[in-house]
């Protein structure tokens, strides 16, 4: 595998040889000195760029990069692409085959004024016209855990409530795939959300849980995290049910702690309604699920 040495080198070669690139910045976690380095954090690079239809009208200038294992133009995909992306930025994610993976966005040059946002997570590689001097030290500031809103709150605690009863419907009817979708994809972001607000209360908002939560360990207790885990429950229905019933005490504990904190509203009547009526279906008799009374 190639070092990191060995990958910048490349990178700043390229664009010190191309009079078309301006500029090289780093993103991502390899500009955030706060996350010890591994194999596998990609080089999240962004060239300042002239001339952008040159580039992008023949892709085979990357191959100086590496021999790719795979790699992906979402630009040119349809996967994830509704027509509505207007970006004038085009990027090239790529994955080679010794292991290391660069995500190369173009950014046109005569775009940098009205449509570029700098990332506080941005390390300056190349500048060769002075356009970064007001770039500040690299630090994970944007990503930090915002604070809500009231009726953010509000809005995300009658989200996961009102979902959940989708999710026992599901169960009670054995429609698993359903059930999982509601659990997920509606009912866990809102989950999540919540937990970070947690986290932010008790770190005045001053730091990252990271994307997917993936650093969230840090500010919980062990207790704590192992208790959120098992709510990656398996395609087992009971296994489900428990996951739901972790996830609502765990859901109800966050909630009430953040609006206290945060001097919020927070509806209990439908926290204990919702659990009420989780508990009843979970509770009917088999032969009784659907048959209406």
């Amino acid at each position: 595998m190639r070092s990191g040495d060995e990958i910048k080198k490349i990178i700043l070669d390229k664009a010190n040889g191309d009079i078309r690139i301006r500029a090289v910045l780093l993103n991502g976690s390899r500009a955030n000195n706060k996350i010890l380095p591994d194999r596998f954090q990609d080089f999240d690079v962004v060239f300042i760029v002239e001339q952008l239809e040159a580039f992008i009208s023949d892709h085979a200038w990357i191959s100086l990069f590496g021999e790719k294992l795979i790699w992906q133009l979402p630009n040119e995909m349809t996967t994830g692409n509704d027509g509505t992306n207007k970006s004038c930025s085009f990027p090239y994610l790529m994955l080679f085959t010794d292991g290391n993976r660069i995500d190369l966005t173009l950014f046109p040059r005569n775009k940098l004024e009205t449509d570029f946002k700098t990332d506080s997570l941005t390390i300056v590689w190349l500048d060769k016209d002075n356009l970064f001097h007001h770039i500040k030290e690299s630090s994970d500031k944007d990503y930090w855990i915002r604070r809500p809103m009231e009726k953010e709150f509000q809005d995300a605690c009658n989200e996961f409530w009102f979902i959940c009863t989708n999710v026992s419907k599901g169960l009670v009817r054995e429609e698993v795939t359903y059930a999982k979708t509601m659990l997920e994809i509606h009912v866990r972001p809102e989950f999540m959300k919540m937990i970070e607000w947690y986290i932010g209360t008790r770190t005045d908002f001053s730091v990252s849980a990271g994307k997917g939560g993936k650093f969230m360990n840090k500010y919980l207790t062990a207790e704590e995290y192992t208790k959120i885990l098992t709510t990656y429950g398996d395609y087992n229905i009971n296994n489900i049910w428990n996951s739901l019933f972790v996830m609502t005490d765990l859901f109800s504990g966050y909630a009430e702690w953040v609006a206290n904190k945060l001097n919020f509203a927070y509806n209990r009547k439908e926290q204990i309604n919702v659990i009420s009526y989780l508990r009843e279906q979970y509770q009917t008799p088999v032969n009784e699920r659907l048959t209406s009374k």
